[in-house]
């Protein structure tokens, strides 16, 4: 990776897994690294292992609940009040198969954090984005995205959900709208670009909050088992994300994942997106949803 300093980074879900790790080696780096958290004791926890790692760091906390556009709103106009501009923002933070629970705006919960939330954030700091000039906007999406299928006549799951369905429709999402958002900038002709990742199969507490709604012991015993003899770390499984925020190869559009079998585990190269993911047709549908639902409209701001 190559020195950051002077640069600013905000990534969501920095305060465990995969967000945490990417955001101590951006700090490492010599970023300026905003955490983008929920829970501000577990946020201020890791500024502190952050700190106490590099204690040259530059890191700020940025309360930010996905599950509430008010608060994601109120967190985008802090760091806009504070930073004129934004070199890299990582679309990090995501629930996995939980059982069905609505967002305080009334989104299916994995649609709406995983995907709603990050489209209203990027919009909201699309200004910032564009004032860094070479900035990137990298959306953390996943393996699951090829079983994936947006059901647009029933995105919240009101007739019909399955925990496994939701969250790859909520994983395709997020890689139609880093390629769609790709197009666009493309067509403006700006220096900013957007890029995809996944991690492949990570041990993080991302497998066991479905689990714990549930009340479901043996479902976290099988994830506890099969962390333990498949998963790679949460630190591998960041190398993906800070690839395709810094490397020198990256451009808009790739999609960076694990090169292993079956890109499960390993180190980061380019690999491909399903054919329902190059979707335009879809990809532009889901854009003009959800402006609608989140009430961002990315062309009065860019």
């Amino acid at each position: 990776m190559p020195d950051l300093t002077g640069k600013t980074v905000l990534v969501s879900g920095a305060n465990s897994g995969i967000g945490f790790e990417a955001a101590r080696v951006f700090a490492r780096k010599g970023a300026k690294v905003w955490l983008g958290c929920r829970d501000t004791d577990k946020g201020e926890a890791a500024m502190a292992r952050v700190r106490a790692e590099s204690p040259a760091a530059s890191v700020a906390l940025l309360p930010m609940d996905l599950s509430s556009l008010i608060s994601v709103r109120r967190a985008a106009e802090r760091f806009s009040a504070e930073n004129a501009r934004l070199d890299v923002l990582c679309n990090n933070a995501g629930v996995m198969a939980i059982p069905r629970t609505l967002t305080a705006d009334g989104f299916e919960m994995q649609l709406g954090v995983n995907h709603f939330a990050h489209f209203a954030l990027t919009g909201l700091l699309i200004q910032r984005l564009l004032a860094a000039g070479p900035a990137r906007i990298v959306t953390v999406s996943s393996t699951a995205h090829h079983i994936g299928h947006i059901h647009f006549d029933d995105l919240d799951g009101e007739r019909r959900y399955h925990k496994w369905a939701a969250y790859s429709q909520s994983k395709l999402a997020n890689l139609l709208f880093a390629l769609e958002l790709q197009r666009r900038l493309s067509l403006r002709g700006v220096a900013a670009i957007s890029v995809a990742c996944h991690p492949g199969y990570a041990a993080t507490n991302l497998q066991s909050v479905g689990p714990r709604l549930e009340g479901s012991r043996l479902a976290a015993a099988v994830f506890r088992v099969s962390n333990a003899l498949f998963a790679q770390s949460a630190e591998k499984g960041a190398w993906p994300t800070l690839h395709a925020a810094t490397g020198s190869d990256i451009q808009g559009g790739d999609y960076i994942g694990p090169d292993g079998l079956g890109e499960v585990a390993g180190a980061p190269k380019k690999v491909s997106a399903s054919r329902s993911a190059h979707d335009e047709v879809a990809a532009r549908r889901l854009w003009d949803v959800s402006v609608q639902r989140t009430a961002v409209d990315y062309h009065a701001l860019v």
